[in-house]
C-alpha cells in the first residue's frame, strides 16, 4: 500500500512531542501540523513569537496576526495533520520537557500512556511548598545521620522549620495562589468543553466582524489624521521661527503622539492590508518622522500579543529595575524575550518601593529608551536578514539616519541658537508624548498577570489580561484606536477607525461566553494602574524587611555559636 502523501501523514500527539524533543518547532493549525524551522530567519515578528507557539494549537493567534496570504504560505511547511481536538503542549521556550519516542516506527503502550501535560513545568506555587518540605526533611535526616557540625550558616536556615526565608517564599506563593485563584473564579472554567467552546463562538464573532466589512479601512478618517499631522507639525515650524521653543517642542510632541498611532495600525497591516505596502507606510512614519524602528516594534509587539502580560515572556511589561506589576518579579525571573535575568537587585529593590511615584516622570523620558531599543535592533540585525522583509532594515538605517539629520542636526543643531532653549525644546518635546506611554500601559498593568496554563483559549486570556478604555466618541483622536486594546488583542488587524463600531459585537460575545470585559475611563483606569504599582511596592516593602530579619537571625544566630 503507498504512503499517503506528505502533507496527509496523520500524527498521534505522542508523534508530534517527539519531533520537537529532536528540537523541531511544529505548531498546529488548523488541523494541520506545521514545521516552522525554515521561516525563522525570514519571519518579519521574529522567531520568539512562534517559539511561543510550539506544540500549541496555534490557529486563533495565526489568523489574528496573519492576512489570508500569509496563512496560505504557511501550508508550503505542512508536514502532515492530527485528527480531533489538539491538547495544547507547554513550549520548550517557557520549560516544557519532551521526550523521545523509544522507537520511531512504532508508539508502545508505555508511549502513549501519560502524554497528557508530560511537557509541563513542575508548579513552582502548588507544588513549591510540599517540594521543599520533603527536601528539607531529607536534607536534615541526611545531616542528622552524617553527624554534622550543628554551627548555624546561611545555608543551614534553609533546614530550618520554618525559617524567614521560607516565610518570604511562602508569602510570594501565597499571592501567587490567590491571583490564581482569584482568576479561576472569575472567569469561565478552563476544561475542554468550556473553552471550545469560547473558541467556537470566537471564530463564529470574526466571521460577523468579516461580513460587516469592519476589516475594511476607512480611507478618508486618515485623509483627516494627515491633515492634523501637517497641522502640528506646521504649528511646530512656526514657532521655531518665532523663538517660542517650549511651544514649538510641544507641537512636535504632539505629532509624534498622533503619528504612532497610524505607525501602529501599518504594522498590524490595518490600511492597505498588504504587508509591504503597510510596511513602508509604517518605516516612514516610524522612522524617517519618528526615529524609532518599526521592525523592532513588530518583533517586540508580536510576541506581547501572543504572551500578553506573562511577566517571564512579555516584553511589554517586563522594565525591570524601575517597574514591577507582580511580585513575581522579586524572584529575578529569565525573560525569554531578551534572554537575560531581571536581576532584583539592591537599586531595583530600592526604586520598587516607590514606583507609584515614578510612574509618570519616568513615562516623560520613555521615548529616549524607544531610541536605543531602535538602533540595537538596526545594528545588531536582529530582524529578518533573508527572504522577503530582509531589505526593510537598511530602509530603516536610511529612515533612523534622515530623522536625525532634519530633527538633531537641522532643528536642535541648527535652528536653535543657545545650548538652554536646545535643552528645553528636547525635553518638552519628548515629554508631550508621555500620555502615549500612559495609554500604551494603561491595558494591561493594572490586569492580571496570573498564568493559568496552556488550557485556557486565546480569547479568554486576551481578555483577562487587557483592559478598554472608555471615553466620548469626539476624544478618540487623542486615543487613537488604544483606548480599545481589548478589542484590538482580539482581532489585531482592524482598523482602528472601525474599533468602536467592534466594541458592541464585543461585548455581545463576552456576555454570552460569560467573559468579564474590562471597561474603565480613562481616569479610573489610571487609578487602578497607580493602584497596582503601589500595591506591588507594599509587597516589596515587606520582602525587604524579611530580608532584613533574616540577616540579623544569621548574624545572631552566628554570633550565638
Amino acid at each position: 500500500m503507498p504512503a499517503p502523501p506528505r502533507k496527509e501523514t496523520l500524527y498521534t500527539r505522542r508523534q508530534v512531542e517527539d519531533l520537537i524533543a529532536q528540537g523541531k518547532h511544529i505548531i498546529i493549525v488548523e488541523g494541520k501540523v506545521i514545521r516552522t524551522d525554515a521561516w525563522h530567519p525570514f519571519h518579519p515578528g521574529g522567531d520568539k513569537a512562534i517559539k511561543h507557539m510550539v506544540g500549541r494549537d496555534a490557529t486563533d493567534e495565526v489568523n489574528a496576526l496573519h492576512s489570508r496570504e500569509a496563512r496560505d504560505r504557511m501550508n508550503k511547511y505542512q508536514i502532515g495533520r492530527i485528527e480531533g481536538r489538539w491538547e495544547n503542549f507547554l513550549p520548550p521556550i517557557q520549560g516544557g520537557t519532551f521526550r523521545l519516542l523509544k522507537d520511531p516506527t512504532m508508539e508502545t503502550q508505555d508511549d502513549i500512556e501519560s502524554t497528557s501535560g508530560s511537557s509541563a513545568a513542575a508548579s513552582p506555587v502548588f507544588d513549591g511548598a510540599k517540594g521543599k518540605s520533603e527536601l528539607r526533611k531529607r536534607r536534615t535526616s541526611s545531616r542528622h545521620s552524617s553527624g554534622a557540625s550543628s554551627a548555624t550558616s546561611l545555608s543551614d536556615l534553609e533546614l530550618e522549620e520554618p525559617s524567614l526565608k521560607d516565610q518570604s517564599e511562602s508569602l510570594a506563593d501565597k499571592r501567587t495562589r490567590e491571583d490564581i485563584e482569584f482568576d479561576l473564579a472569575k472567569y469561565p472554567a478552563l476544561d475542554a468543553s468550556t473553552q471550545r467552546d469560547i473558541q467556537a463562538k470566537y471564530r463564529l464573532l470574526y466571521k460577523r466582524i468579516t461580513s460587516e466589512r469592519l476589516f475594511e479601512c476607512n480611507y478618508t478618517a486618515y485623509a483627516w489624521e494627515c491633515c492634523r499631522y501637517i497641522f502640528l507639525f506646521g504649528m511646530s515650524m512656526l514657532f521655531l521661527r518665532l523663538g517660542w521653543y517650549g511651544f514649538s517642542g510641544a507641537f512636535l510632541g504632539a505629532m509624534w503622539h498622533q503619528l504612532v498611532f497610524t505607525a501602529h495600525d501599518a504594522g498590524h497591516m490595518g490600511i492597505t492590508h498588504d504587508f509591504h505596502t503597510d510596511t513602508v507606510i509604517g518605516i516612514i512614519i516610524a522612522d524617517f518622522l519618528g526615529g524609532l524602528s518599526l521592525g523592532w516594534w513588530k518583533r517586540n509587539h508580536n510576541v506581547h500579543h501572543v504572551v500578553t502580560n506573562s511577566p517571564e515572556h512579555d516584553p511589554d511589561i517586563e522594565h525591570m529595575p524601575f517597574f514591577a506589576i507582580s511580585h513575581r518579579f522579586f524572584a529575578s525571573l529569565r525573560s525569554t524575550y531578551y534572554d537575560r535575568v531581571m536581576a532584583y537587585d539592591v537599586f531595583s529593590q530600592f526604586v520598587i518601593q516607590y514606583q507609584h511615584y515614578l510612574y509618570y516622570p519616568l513615562l516623560a523620558f520613555g521615548r529616549f529608551n524607544l531610541y536605543r531599543l531602535s538602533w540595537e535592533y538596526l545594528i545588531l540585525g536582529l530582524g529578518p536578514r533573508k527572504g522577503p522583509a530582509a531589505w526593510h532594515r537598511w530602509l530603516e538605517i536610511a529612515g533612523n539616519v534622515f530623522f536625525w539629520a532634519w530633527f538633531g542636526y537641522g532643528i536642535v543643531y541648527r535652528s536653535i541658537p543657545t545650548a538652554w532653549d536646545r535643552v528645553l525644546f528636547v525635553l518638552v518635546s519628548h515629554a508631550v508624548t508621555m500620555p502615549l506611554h500612559v495609554q500604551i500601559t494603561l491595558s494591561h498593568f493594572a490586569m492580571s498577570t496570573a498564568d493559568l496554563g496552556v488550557a485556557e483559549s486565546f480569547p479568554q486570556r486576551m481578555l483577562r489580561t487587557t483592559m478598554d478604555v472608555d471615553c466620548p466618541t469626539w476624544l478618540d483622536w487623542f486615543h487613537g484606536g488604544l483606548q480599545f486594546q481589548a478589542i484590538h488583542h482580539l482581532y489585531p488587524r482592524i482598523p482602528r477607525h472601525n474599533l468602536r463600531r467592534t466594541q458592541r459585537l464585543v461585548q455581545e460575545f463576552c456576555e454570552e461566553v460569560g467573559i468579564p470585559y474590562a471597561l474603565y475611563g480613562f481616569v479610573d483606569g489610571n487609578k487602578e494602574v497607580i493602584g497596582r504599582l503601589e500595591d506591588v511596592s507594599r509587597q516589596a516593602k515587606v520582602l525587604a524587611e524579611c530580608q532584613r530579619a533574616l540577616a540579623k537571625e544569621t548574624i545572631e544566630g552566628g554570633h550565638g555559636h
